[in-house]
């Protein structure tokens, strides 16, 4: 009667490489009573629901079975044989890797990583990547061109409306992800990301602007999900503690969806300092 509980908790488990002890201790239970969870025999108490969807990296709503709301349509984008984004790095990691080279095997996080062309290329470069996003089909060719290159990434399937981390990285990277959030989850996700990043971490980010000049991309799904767009300055604002590396903002043209259009976006590169820096 429980097995569809018990199958999304034993799926995301080892999708984050957790064993069944290692959950039970942070929920201060039995190992026992994970694996009657897994196998369908019981389920867990529902004041422990909250803490397990966290330590999952999921939501209270998806744990239970509640269906979810897709943000992105990207599954028949990532149906084609080729890589919709193509296989050649995002000039941000070329910054990353300018300002925290990889002389030690860095934690980094990509945030909504799509078909991992990112993801693979630091991992490549030496950092210990872990990745998510929200498209099944997208993670499928990201853990193949992984297998391609010879190297390994922690792939798992997340939305950015219910993400929060659980470990601490060095590096934390999104791009084209940040415009998902909505405004409810916004401040939430930003402020969570940077206390789970060690002292002189990174966070590289963009996000795309609304600009009364720009209008918007002739793509369905972005002009449906983007009903909290963001503006000039607000991604900036949450990184006010921060020392700034970059802040930017540029316009330039797309052919997403084969439509020639026109972005705006601003990208940040921010470090965190420790009180005595």
């Amino acid at each position: 009667m429980y097995h569809n509980i018990g199958n999304f908790i034993a799926n995301k488990r080892k999708e984050l490489g957790m064993t069944q002890q290692k959950l039970a201790e942070q929920l201060n239970v039995s190992f026992q009573a994970v694996s009657k969870w897994e196998t369908g025999a019981t389920v867990p108490d529902a004041l422990l629901l909250p803490q397990l969807a966290h330590l999952l990296q999921t939501s209270v709503d998806a744990l239970v079975g509640y269906k979810q709301s897709p943000i992105t349509d990207y599954e028949k984008k990532y149906e084609a044989q080729e890589y919709y984004w193509g296989i050649l790095p995002n000039s941000i990691c070329y910054e990353i890797m300018k300002r925290k080279p990889p002389v030690r095997p860095y934690k980094v996080l990509d945030m909504g990583c799509g078909e991992g062309k990112d993801a693979v290329f630091l991992a490549k470069n030496g950092y210990v990547v872990t990745a998510f996003d929200a498209s099944e089909k997208g993670l499928e060719k990201a853990k193949e061109l992984a297998r391609q290159n010879h190297v390994e990434v922690k792939f798992f399937k997340a939305d950015i409306n219910e993400y929060e981390p659980v470990e601490e990285y060095d590096i934390i990277f999104s791009s084209g992800t940040l415009h998902y959030l909505s405004l409810k989850h916004r401040e939430k996700l930003i402020q969570s990301i940077k206390e789970y990043t060690s002292i002189n971490g990174l966070h590289a980010l963009n996000v795309f602007l609304k600009k009364p000049f720009v209008e918007a991309a002739p793509d369905s799904e972005e002009k449906e999900l983007l009903t909290d767009p963001w503006y000039s300055g607000e991604l900036m604002r949450y990184y006010h503690d921060w020392m700034f590396h970059s802040c930017e903002e540029i316009i330039f043209d797309c052919n997403s969806g084969g439509i020639p259009h026109k972005h705006c976006m601003q990208i940040v590169i921010a470090e965190k300092l420790g009180n005595d820096q």
